[in-house]
């Protein structure tokens, strides 16, 4: 019996939604609409006579019979990109910037699933603050930056908005009567002077009790008891506690997420779809 071979577009497709778990996240990863893409899986999943995805109004995710198929679609498409990649010529680079207060936890997949999707697209990687990293895509040093929203600007597209808070360790105790000591990332952070400006206009005294070169060093102050520190949920070290309401602490705000990029079209504009997909992804709560 001659098998009819797999729509590619579809195998994509079917990837697109397990990794991002959304329909419409695929969606946007792919430069497609929901409605295709839902089809795409339809077909795919009639094509292998096989349920792949289990859909309910508020997520998706794998049937037994897609988590075994995933493996392998992934590996198809690899093929199929290095296939292409035999008549490339030199290969695309891609920069990007990411602020440390964006990067999070998830970044070593996220740049994973890029270089799956197109293992001949160079992508580099520069890490920093917001203001630096804008500064730098203005002066055409970068290609794209994902930067927390900046005092000033106007232009970028929002990926997201994650939601701030205060967290300390769980064993950590205020000093009655003391500063609030506060762990904070140097000027000219945007996150830094978010902080400052609701308590003092709360009234909450407070002191730089530590100042670290990223996020990854704040939380370790924070998990070694130093103070509290203004974070997102996703960015936080495990075990930390949001202690704002017990200390009545100024609410903080929800902070944009924002894509700056001169990517017009090619490769690097799919790549770029596909991780704006994936941060909308990581950080939805």
């Amino acid at each position: 019996m001659v098998r009819r071979p797999l729509d590619l577009d579809a195998v994509q497709a079917f990837v697109r939604v397990a990794e991002l778990g959304s329909f419409t996240r695929a969606a946007e990863a792919t430069g497609t609409t929901q409605s295709a893409v839902s089809l795409k899986l339809k077909r795919l999943e009639e094509r292998l006579g096989r349920r792949l995805l289990e859909r309910t109004p508020r997520y998706v995710e794998l049937s037994a019979q897609g988590a075994a198929f995933l493996e392998h679609a992934r590996e198809l498409l690899e093929v199929h990109e290095r296939a292409f990649a035999v008549f490339s010529g030199t290969r695309e680079r891609l920069t990007i910037g990411i602020s440390d207060h964006v990067a999070g936890p998830e970044l070593p997949a996220l740049i994973a699933r890029m270089n799956a999707q197109d293992p001949q697209l160079l992508i580099e990687i520069r890490i920093g603050s917001s203001g630096g990293l804008l500064q730098s895509f203005d002066r055409r040093e970068l290609d794209t930056v994902i930067v927390r929203l900046q005092t000033g600007r106007t232009d970028g597209q929002i990926l997201t908005e994650e939601k701030f808070g205060w967290y300390a360790a769980p064993s950590w105790q205020h000093r009655a009567g003391e500063p609030l000591p506060v762990a904070t990332m140097p000027e000219p952070c945007g996150v830094r002077a978010m902080a400052g400006k609701f308590l003092d206009e709360a009234g909450v005294p407070w002191t730089e009790a530590f100042v670290g070169g990223g996020v990854a060093a704040v939380s370790a102050a924070v998990m070694a008891g130093l103070g509290v520190a203004a974070l997102a949920r996703r960015m936080l070290p495990f075990g930390a506690i949001d202690v704002g309401p017990r200390l009545g602490l100024p609410d903080l705000p929800r902070l944009p997420v924002l894509l700056h990029s001169r990517v017009k079209d090619g490769r690097s504009r799919d790549a770029l779809a596909a991780l704006s997909a994936a941060f909308r992804s990581a950080a939805r709560d």
